[in-house]
């Protein structure tokens, strides 16, 4: 039932920083007329953050203090966040998701499906 209601609704996104890759995705974003963005400059910004404020967090890998973001996880699993590193030309996403009483041969199956990925798309994990 949550679920349904976050997709039926526009999706929250947080912008955690002022680089000029983050502001130009933001405006990307912002174009698509899709998401509501917030903008919050570091490092208050951090501290301002609150569990269930945002549906995905946008954020420079370089500028930020990356453990304080990923700690947003431990109160919405659902939360989507996106660390990037324009210097390395990379993206790191992390999208939280719990499991429970799974037994050996299920973790098993969750741990080769997150490694060997979705065939269709060619893989999983690099």
């Amino acid at each position: 039932m949550e679920m349904e209601q976050r997709t039926d609704r526009r999706q929250r996104i947080c912008i955690l920083g002022d680089s000029l890759i983050l502001g130009a995705l933001g405006e990307s974003l912002q174009r698509g007329g899709r998401y509501d963005l917030t903008r919050l400059a570091l490092p208050d910004g951090i501290r301002t953050l609150d569990a269930g404020a945002a549906d995905a967090i946008l954020f420079d890998l370089e500028s930020t203090r990356v453990e304080t973001v990923l700690s947003l996880q431990e109160s919405d699993s659902r939360l989507l966040l996106v660390g990037i590193s324009p210097d390395a030309n990379l993206v790191r996403m992390w999208v939280g998701r719990r499991l429970r009483e799974l037994s050996m041969q299920g973790l098993m199956n969750e741990i080769q499906e997150q490694l060997v990925g979705d065939p269709a798309t060619g893989g999983g994990w690099t």
